[in-house]
């Protein structure tokens, strides 16, 4: 009896799956847009971004369907990621995920420096800008100084533009 009880249960589950799986693809949410005249930066506006209807869409076939693969693609921005091996180059490397954008120093003191440094650096975007780098800087003592962490991300930002402007193959 209790098999019984488990089956139609999982049943009527998959069942209220497969009809909340079938909207229309309105929402209480979205505005009637052609209620009203429209200005012209409304229309300018419009035109320059993608209807939100397909933004973003995915459906349940998509499962199933030869997408990117996540694990081919890297999605961080070589310049970056070069620019902060050579600037952190005195701290030995524990860990790198590549495809993520991590790369996880150890403790490793500057030259001309006598304080330790482990640094967590993280490359976010493909994008060649400030917000794609994030740097989380430490001594032994607790978190580095705020000034310090600015200097260190202008120093990989800074190597990361000269090699840029370096590659032939721009």
């Amino acid at each position: 009896m209790t098999s019984g009880k488990f089956i139609r249960t999982m049943a009527l589950l998959a069942c209220a799956g497969a009809v909340a799986a079938c909207e229309n693809g309105s929402s209480p949410f979205e505005r009637d847009v052609s209620a009203g005249p429209v200005s012209e930066a409304v229309l300018r506006q419009r035109a320059n971004t993608p209807p939100a209807q397909n933004a973003g869409r995915t459906t349940v076939w998509d499962l199933f369907g030869a997408g990117q693969d996540p694990n081919v693609t890297v999605e961080v921005n070589k310049y970056i990621w070069n620019a902060t091996q050579q600037i952190l180059d005195f701290m030995p490397v524990e860990a790198v995920d590549p495809f993520a954008g991590v790369i996880v120093y150890g403790y490793g003191t500057p030259p001309g420096g006598s304080r330790a440094y482990r640094a967590t650096v993280y490359v976010q975007d493909p994008a060649l800008d400030a917000r794609s780098l994030n740097v989380a800087l430490a001594t032994s003592s607790g978190p580095a100084s705020p000034d310090t962490v600015r200097a260190l991300e202008d120093a990989i930002l800074t190597r990361a533009r000269q090699l840029r402007l370096q590659d032939t193959r721009l």
